[in-house]
């Protein structure tokens, strides 16, 4: 959070100095990064919290609305930086006098924020790997913060480049290079926010969960399904945030009493716990698929 509020400021500051949108929009960046700090310790938070009559399932699924809005954010506020810069270049080709570039101050800001980015996801990277790879808010943090500093580089070479060719070729678009660094900035990075956001409502939505997910459930509970002697008629797996829920359709194939399905069912969980961290299993005795079930038949 104070990394992020620091090249806020300075980006803020510097773009001020240098009356650049793409050091600005490098500092809005950042400032949405210290937002989604400060949300995201909340929903860490939560969602530690063991499931209540409030929340039946859990509170998992707050990590998943975080990730899916904070994409939402980052993806409007790019679209609305290329949207500003491409009607800056209509009017520089309609004639409408452009703001001159201080190239002073963006060598030292270029430097500071670079280091803070690289610093920032490395930090990310460690915290993630050391909650067993599995925190979606920790894994998408670090590569906002890798991206960030991706931008940065990429605005540097391009304004840096543009205030050393100024008085060469690139002297007819040195008055608009900083509203064309934005856009080339934005083109690259809209389609991945736009997917992270997919994800993320794919997840809110209920979408199957990855078929390799998909496969490591259905492995992991193979043995003990085995071992019981009945059929997995169907078998789903969904996932929000950092936890899975899997429903396994299972027909025993003789007469059971409720305490042996009981003891069946621990053992599916432990089994599929092993696999896929923070997985919970639901069996559901029957002799028909999940969509046979959904058509009413028996």
């Amino acid at each position: 959070m104070g990394g992020n509020l620091i090249m806020c400021g300075m980006g803020l500051f510097t773009g001020y100095l240098s009356q650049s949108q793409a050091i600005q929009l490098d500092g809005l960046f950042s400032l949405i990064g210290f937002v989604a700090a400060f949300l995201g310790l909340r929903v860490a938070q939560r969602i530690a919290r063991q499931p209540d009559k409030f929340r039946p399932y859990g509170y998992a699924a707050d990590e998943a609305i975080f990730v899916t809005f904070r994409a939402l954010t980052l993806f409007g506020l790019v679209l609305f930086a290329m949207v500003n810069a491409v009607l800056s270049l209509l009017g520089y080709l309609n004639g409408e006098p452009q703001p001159e570039l201080n190239f002073g101050p963006m060598l030292p800001y270029f430097v500071a924020v670079g280091a803070l980015c690289l610093a920032l996801s490395g930090i990310h990277w460690w915290c993630w790997a050391r909650t067993g790879r599995k925190s979606g808010l920790l894994k998408l943090e670090a590569q906002a913060a890798a991206f960030d500093g991706l931008v940065t580089a990429a605005a540097a070479v391009g304004l840096l480049g543009i205030s050393y060719f100024s008085d060469g070729f690139l002297a007819p678009i040195a008055p608009v290079g900083d509203s064309i660094v934005v856009v080339i900035l934005c083109v690259t990075v809209l389609a991945q926010y736009f997917r992270d956001f997919l994800a993320g409502l794919a997840e809110l939505a209920g979408v199957t969960a990855q078929p390799k997910d998909l496969a490591s459930a259905r492995r992991a509970i193979r043995g003990s399904l085995q071992r019981d002697g009945g059929i997995l008629r169907d078998l789903t797996l969904t996932r929000t945030g950092r936890s899975y829920l899997a429903i396994a359709y299972y027909d025993p194939a003789r007469l059971v009493r409720a305490e042996e399905m009981d003891q069946l069912t621990k053992a599916l969980n432990a089994d599929v716990a092993t696999t896929l961290t923070g997985a919970e299993l639901c069996l559901v005795v029957t002799q028909t698929d999940r969509t046979a079930q959904t058509q009413g038949s028996t």
